[in-house]
This record gives C-alpha cells, sequence and structure tokens, in this order.
C-alpha cells in the first residue's frame, strides 16, 4: 500500500477544500475595455448625474435621419413664405394706418359714392332699353336717344364744349420739380373719382392723351404747357376734392416737391378745348 492509501480519511478541513476547488476552477480571464463599457452602459446613468445632465445626454449629439432634415426644410420654407406674405401685407396698410379717422372716412364716403354712381348708369341704361321697348313710335325714341348719345361721346371724345360743377385745381412749381408722371397721376385720379372732362392749360385731355417731360416743364399731347399748371376739372366736387387730398395722394406728393397746390370748388366749369374728330385707321364698328 503507498503512502497516500495509508492517509487516514475523514472530513476535509475548510483549508483542504478551498486549496481543491481552486484546482478545479479555471484560471479568471481579466474583462476587455469593450466589455466593461458595455456594462456601464446598460446599468445607465450614474447615480451622481442630474436630470439636466441626462436630458442632454440624450438629446446630443443629434441623430438626425434624412428623412426628419427634409421635412424640417419644408417646414422651415413654409414659415418663411408666411412670414413675408405677412410683412407684405402689413406694408400695404402703412399708409391708411397712419390716417386720420376723417381722412378714413372721406375715403369710404368716396367708394360708396362710386359704387352709386356706377348703380346710377345701370339704372339709366335699363330706363333706355325700357323707353326703347315701350315707346310706340320706337323708330323716333331711337333717333333721340342716338343724339343723346353723341353729345355724350362728344364730351368725351372732346370734340365738343362742356359745362357743369367741378374744381379748378392749380399747381405752383416755382423750382421745376413737377414732372409728367405726378400730372398723370392727378388725371387719373380724378378719372377714378368721376371726372368727366378734363383741361389742362388749355389742351383738352382725352382718353388717347399722354404727357412727357419738356426740360423743366411738361408737354400734353405734343403741346408744351407751362406752370402755374391749371387743371379744369367737371364732376362732382364732393368726390373730387377729397381724392386729391387722401393721405399719400396728389397733393401731398406735390408738396413734398415743394410745389403749391390750390384746390377749388365752383358751381359752373366751362371746358371748352376741343379736339379735331379723328378717324380711326383700323378699328370698325362691329355692328351690323
Amino acid at each position: 500500500m503507498s503512502h497516500e492509501d495509508e492517509t487516514p480519511k475523514g472530513p476535509d478541513t475548510p483549508e483542504a477544500a478551498e486549496h481543491r476547488l481552486r484546482r478545479e476552477l479555471p484560471e479568471e480571464v481579466p474583462a476587455t475595455a469593450a466589455e466593461t463599457a458595455n456594462e456601464d452602459a446598460a446599468k445607465g446613468p450614474g447615480p451622481g448625474l442630474t436630470g439636466r445632465q441626462r436630458l442632454v445626454q440624450g438629446l446630443w449629439p443629434p441623430r438626425v435621419s434624412r428623412a426628419q432634415l427634409i421635412v424640417a426644410l419644408l417646414l422651415f420654407g413654409l414659415g418663411f413664405g408666411l412670414a413675408v406674405q405677412v410683412a407684405s401685407n402689413s406694408d400695404s396698410g402703412n399708409a391708411l394706418r397712419g390716417a386720420r379717422q376723417e381722412d378714413l372716412v372721406r375715403i369710404l364716403d368716396e367708394l360708396d359714392n362710386r359704387t352709386q354712381r356706377l348703380a346710377d348708369e345701370k339704372q339709366g341704361l335699363e330706363d333706355q332699353r325700357s323707353e326703347l321697348e315701350n315707346s310706340s313710335n320706337q323708330a323716333e325714341e331711337a333717333r333721340k336717344q342716338t343724339v343723346e348719345k353723341e353729345k355724350q361721346l362728344g364730351i368725351l371724345a372732346g370734340t365738343v364744349a362742356a359745362q357743369g360743377p367741378g374744381i379748378t385745381m392749380t399747381i405752383d412749381d416755382p423750382k421745376g420739380t413737377v414732372q409728367a408722371d405726378m400730372l398723370l397721376d392727378a388725371v387719373q385720379e380724378l378719372r377714378a373719382a368721376g371726372a368727366e372732362a378734363i383741361q389742362v392749360n388749355g389742351v383738352r385731355v382725352v382718353a388717347n392723351t399722354y404727357l412727357t417731360d419738356s426740360g423743366k416743364s411738361v408737354s400734353v399731347d405734343g403741346n408744351k404747357i407751362s406752370q402755374p399748371y391749371r387743371f379744369k376739372v367737371i364732376g362732382k366736387s364732393q368726390d373730387l376734392e377729397p381724392a386729391l387730398n387722401i393721405p399719400g395722394g396728389v397733393v401731398q406728393t406735390l408738396e413734398k416737391e415743394q410745389a403749391t397746390v390750390t384746390v377749388e370748388r365752383s358751381t359752373k366749369i366751362i371746358v371748352d378745348a376741343l379736339r379735331a374728330a379723328k378717324r380711326p385707321d383700323y378699328a370698325r364698328s362691329s355692328s351690323q
């Protein structure tokens, strides 16, 4: 028998048991750095981080996909377009935003008057049609209406003189700063306010009238006129004068050029400058 067989067998001591386990278990392998980082990430933020620090770690660095980037660009473009539109609408209302209450009331009255004039003109045409349909002598009635219409067209064409209530506007321009486009704006504003006949310094203003600069003065249809520029206008003076004095209108524009503007109402304005009737070169009546 060997020496080991002769060793008495009995319960292991604690030291012997630990020695035997060390021989049976493999040696410990140190953990790599990557495994340590993964374990730390799995454990979550350390107990020492505050709520704000956790929020920053969750949001930065940002993780943006291509689809999210496209949506963000589209939303930015839409917001920019809306901002430009709002700014444009705000600029368009600046002219009236600073106007006094009296000026706004006058502008509204002018719009109401224009609407009323159109309604009256429509009613007049309907009355003429009714007279033609109901007249026992339609030929005679048609002749009368033709003569009356010829007179009206003659006034508009400048081939006949006209008289009626209206205004006289005088523009003194000692420094020669008033230009043709400013006088043209005055003509257009008067027409929009219901002017039926206009004469400027002896020149009749008609549908094809043009104004050009001529040195320090202005030419109307090729006729050079000098200041003071005097407008004789037939129409409803209660509409014509306020139209010239609206905020940012004709009078304010001319006064910025250091010109002096005087507007006078009258119950009788005579427009006697005439234009020769000109036969159109190409246009012909389409009525059969």
